[in-house]
Formats: C-alpha cells, sequence, structure tokens
C-alpha cells in the first residue's frame, strides 16, 4: 500500500483556481446527505453502476472531496486497479485520506486542480466526477473536460454526475438552500463542451434521485 499518499500532511494552502474551493470538509458528507435528502449511498451506488469500471482499470476522481466515491471506485478496480482522487482543498484530501487509512484502501488522494491535472497524457481507462462541474465558470468547465480528455487513454471514458436545473417549487426551494443559494446551469448542457474537445459517443441520462443527471463520453481510439 502505498503508505505515503494517505498519511503525510497537506500544505495548509489551497491551490490558486478559478473554481469554487469548498474548505469545510469536516461538514461536506453531512451537506451531500442533506443535498440528496438521505439518498447518498443509494446516488453512490448509482454512479458506480454507470461507471462500469473493469478489474484492473486505472481511475481518477476529479473533485473527489472527503473520497466517499473514489474509496468505492476502488472496490470495482480490483487489487491491481489504481485509483486516484484530486481535489483543490487539503482539508478534502485529509479526511479522504483518513478515511483510505480506516477502510485499508490504496488509493492516492493528492491535491490537484481540474485545469492543471498532475497526471501524463493518457494515462487513465476512467474519469469520474460528482457534484463538482456546478463549482466551474464556463470557461473553466471548457478548459477542464479538455485536461480530462488529455489523460484519458485513447477509448477512455468520462463520466460526470451533477445536478439538473430545478424544475418544480421543492427542487428550487432545495437548490436555493443548499447549492449556493441556487442553480443557473444544467449538467447536460456540458454536451457541446464535450463534443467541441472531442469526445466521442457522448450520452446523457438521469439518476434516480430526481435533480441528480449524468452526462458521459470517450476520448477518440
Amino acid at each position: 500500500m502505498n503508505r505515503e499518499a494517505h498519511t503525510h500532511p497537506h500544505t495548509g494552502t489551497a491551490p490558486s483556481t478559478e473554481g469554487s474551493t469548498i474548505r469545510w470538509a469536516q461538514h461536506y458528507d453531512l451537506v451531500v446527505r442533506l443535498l440528496t435528502w438521505g439518498k447518498e449511498k443509494a446516488l453512490r451506488d448509482q454512479t458506480i453502476h454507470q461507471a462500469a469500471i473493469p478489474k484492473g482499470a486505472t481511475v481518477l476522481d476529479v473533485g473527489c472531496g472527503t473520497g466517499t466515491l473514489t474509496l468505492l471506485a476502488k472496490n470495482e478496480a480490483g487489487k491491481h486497479g489504481r485509483v486516484y482522487g484530486i481535489d483543490a482543498a487539503p482539508e478534502m484530501i485529509d479526511v479522504a485520506r483518513q478515511k483510505a487509512m480506516q477502510q485499508k484502501r490504496d488509493v492516492d488522494f493528492q491535491i490537484g486542480v481540474i485545469e492543471a491535472l498532475p497526471f501524463p497524457d493518457a494515462m487513465f481507462d476512467v474519469v469520474l466526477s460528482s457534484l463538482m462541474f456546478h463549482h466551474l465558470p464556463p470557461d473553466l468547465k471548457r478548459r477542464g473536460l479538455a485536461e480530462i480528455y488529455r489523460v484519458l487513454k485513447p477509448g477512455g471514458r468520462l463520466l460526470v454526475v451533477d445536478v439538473k436545473r430545478p424544475i418544480t417549487f421543492t427542487q428550487r426551494i432545495t437548490m436555493m438552500t443548499l447549492v449556493h443559494h441556487g442553480l443557473t446551469s444544467d449538467v447536460h448542457e456540458l454536451v457541446p463542451l464535450m463534443e467541441k474537445v472531442g469526445y466521442a459517443g457522448t450520452q446523457i441520462g438521469s439518476l434516480r434521485l430526481s435533480l441528480i443527471g449524468f452526462i458521459q463520453g470517450q476520448r477518440a481510439i
């Protein structure tokens, strides 16, 4: 196990990024449970099912937060799979590393930003991003998608799971309360950005949670 990845302390300073950085890691899991109306486990399980991670895969979770989804991805990738998680907030990485140690999972959590992924070209079979893209301004979404495309292997897949624009009154109230006082974008609006970058086979859909959707695409072979 790469113990260094789980145990060394963070620098205390978050890297510069144009996206929003959540620093309250100790409360993050609770907020996610509120956002998903207590159905976080269902959301994570559905995300992992949609990702269809093969055994032995090399996987990256961008904006991994406290690492819950990343650790599930490791379960899917298995003993011989390599799984990485990055987040711009050192506090999130600290909590994620603690979880990895508690679960005895060999996952490499690193401080990093989507606009400059600290990995070589064509490294990953699958890249995941969950509940993160709505934090990014439009230009950073495009640049982030291009960076993810760069680190995907030919034929590698990206899966983004994020919130959809609320429609009903209850959904609007939920978003106003829990997501930056409102939401003006929709995860499905990433389609033209992904296609412009070069992703092929772009697909969109919804998970069983009414406010959560997904988009996935593949780096051309």
